[in-house]
């Protein structure tokens, strides 16, 4: 394993919906859990949630995995969370931070909380957001409180100070794990690091991009050089 992955305080966590490629990697020993949405599982073709579920927990059993209530209603969204929990001990139930009329779900998580259900608290963007959900979570069972780092760059906003400013904001609830969400490139995972946080997802791509840390970038440009010429020549373009 690369030094530099080796190094990591940041853990892993494998993001996706590919149950073929999800399984094999309960046994990596890079990979510390795993989450899933429901868009990750539209894109890979999952048509029965249950069954979905069922099988990811029968292959994943020691290591967390997160599974997204679907409900917008925050009633329904209770009855999904406590089905989803009774599952298996190492389900974290993901609450988004508001349903889609924008009411906060702060109230919900802290009821699950209270009732010993581990929370993922997701698509957070804001340090009030943060603030929120920490006085909802804090003093229950584990948690994670997910604050998407790349969509927030996407919006042309630095995700670094947010993200080192969302972990201090945590740092007395040490039930509570910062996980940097969404990420866009491999450099994430170190910044990810450096900002404090305790988590953060990858996908499949980003994963295999692991191993070029620390690589010499002289080679690094030979390799590309290498790479362009073997398509052109592979093309048999001609001018």
């Amino acid at each position: 394993m690369n030094e530099i992955v080796q190094g990591l305080r940041v853990k892993l966590y494998a993001d996706g919906a590919d149950i073929d490629a999800m399984g094999p990697l309960a046994g990596d020993p890079l990979i510390a859990g795993f989450t899933t949405n429901p868009t990750l599982m539209r894109a890979a073709g999952v048509t029965d949630y249950a069954a979905f579920v069922k099988d990811l927990t029968a292959q994943i059993t020691d290591k967390p995995i997160s599974f997204e209530v679907f409900a917008d209603d925050f009633d329904e969204m209770e009855r999904q969370a406590h089905s989803l929990a009774a599952i298996a001990d190492n389900v974290y139930v993901k609450i988004p931070i508001t349903n889609t009329a924008g009411t906060s779900a702060a109230p919900l998580m802290a009821r699950l909380a209270e009732a010993g259900v581990k929370v993922n608290a997701t698509a957070l963007m804001t340090h009030d957001q943060v603030r929120e959900v920490a006085g909802a979570l804090a003093g229950g069972p584990p948690a994670v409180v997910s604050v998407f780092a790349g969509r927030i760059a996407d919006a042309g906003i630095d995700p670094i100070p947010v993200m080192a400013e969302a972990a201090t904001i945590l740092s007395p609830h040490p039930e509570l794990e910062l996980l940097w969400a969404s990420p866009r490139e491999v450099l994430n995972v170190l910044q990810a690091d450096q900002a404090g946080c305790d988590i953060i997802t990858c996908t499949p791509a980003l994963l295999s991009k692991l191993s070029g840390f620390g690589r010499d970038l002289t080679e690094f440009s030979l390799a590309t050089v290498k790479m362009f010429r073997d398509d052109a020549v592979a093309s048999n373009y001609d001018f």
